[in-house]
């Protein structure tokens, strides 16, 4: 059984209590949670029945703490990371891991140095559709890959901003970019592989923050695809979909759906018999944005601790986005082509003003 502590009591806090308390994953169990503002902390312990904690040190000293998921805003997630891993605590943090790539490095290293794992939230991976569609993509059934598009387009109105300071700040938050889409680009660079160079541009279109709620790119991959992402939180009333649209010389697949989950599209030139059930098949309805895939991501945190296996997300798959994502402002602020090998420069992603 591998004891869980939450650092961070939030909003998505509550989808990883209902798992981790509510006894949704075998070989899991959550044994405290700790949060500065007592109120949510004692929430979620109440509902659960453990300890509330609103000081990190006493939390993180506790003996029955195997591993903790820390769920702070992303600028903190630095200092909370390297403070789990001293305290040898192996740790599950949420995207994104950093906002800044030496911060990244520090965490990696910080881990290393304490001999406990790094695993990075990127549940979208375990989404149904997405597994099939990785199936069909490792089978070599796309063939050359020609153009990769991700669209997010989901509503975050000024209220959702508002209900804590740190949102869509430049120092503990970022932009649409950084956050509702960061899953989605993850996906985009996993299918088409490495980055040679970005262009986009961004705007603040409906609401009052200091980040973008409204961004476009264009990527040109190592393999010789393109690609594509159209993020937004400006979409009126409500959400609309979270996408990736996978098109090669012998096949094209999009999984849409408001959270990747719904296969809209399934053609191959070579068909197999089993293509004409997989719409049906493997597509899912999941009751919010965050999808399904925080169950079977779990399940494959505790299959690493408990089995020493290496993690689909550790900490150099998960820079592997941050440093993306890094480029993708840099391009905003400079007017420019950014190259992926790079050192961030203008990019106020991650900078206290």
């Amino acid at each position: 059984m591998i004891r869980f502590g939450l650092l961070g009591c939030g909003r998505i806090a509550k989808r990883h209590s209902d798992l981790l308390g509510g006894g949704q994953i075998h070989g899991a169990s959550l044994v405290a949670v700790c949060d500065s503002v007592p109120a949510r902390a004692e929430a979620i312990a109440g509902k659960f029945g453990v300890p509330a904690h609103t000081d990190i040190d006493e939390f993180l000293v506790r003996k029955d703490i195997d591993a903790v998921a820390v769920l702070t805003p992303s600028g903190m997630h630095p200092q909370h990371v390297i403070a789990c891993a001293k305290a040898g605590k192996h740790v599950v943090v949420e995207k994104p891991m950093a906002l800044r790539l030496q911060d990244a490095d520090d965490m990696i290293r910080a881990c290393d140095e304490a001999g406990v794992k790094l695993f990075i939230v990127k549940q979208n991976r375990f989404n149904v559709p997405v597994v099939k569609a990785r199936e069909a993509l490792e089978a070599g059934r796309f063939g050359k890959l020609v153009l990769g598009t991700v669209r997010v387009r989901w509503c975050r109105d000024q209220h959702y901003y508002d209900q804590d300071a740190w949102r869509g700040t430049w120092a503990y938050d970022g932009g649409v970019l950084t956050n509702q889409a960061s899953h989605h680009i993850d996906m985009l660079e996993w299918f088409f592989g490495d980055v040679v160079s970005v262009h986009a541009r961004s705007t603040t279109a409906l609401v009052k923050i200091e980040t973008e709620d409204t961004a476009v790119a264009t990527l040109k991959f190592k393999n010789g695809a393109l690609g594509i992402i159209e993020a937004t939180t400006a979409i009126r009333p409500t959400d609309l979909e979270g996408s990736l649209s996978i098109l090669g010389e012998k096949g094209t697949v999009e999984i849409a759906g408001f959270a990747v989950n719904q296969i809209r599209h399934w053609r191959f030139v070579d068909e197999l018999a089993s293509d004409k059930d997989v719409i049906e098949k493997f597509s899912v309805n999941p009751p919010n944005v965050y999808g399904f895939g925080h169950q079977a991501y779990y399940q494959h945190v505790i299959d690493c601790l408990t089995n020493q296996r290496a993690a689909l997300v550790d900490g150099l798959e998960g820079r592997k986005s941050l440093e993306l994502i890094s480029a993708l402002y840099e391009s905003i602020e400079t007017g420019q082509e950014v190259p992926l090998r790079f050192t961030p420069r203008r990019s106020r992603l991650g900078v206290v003003a």
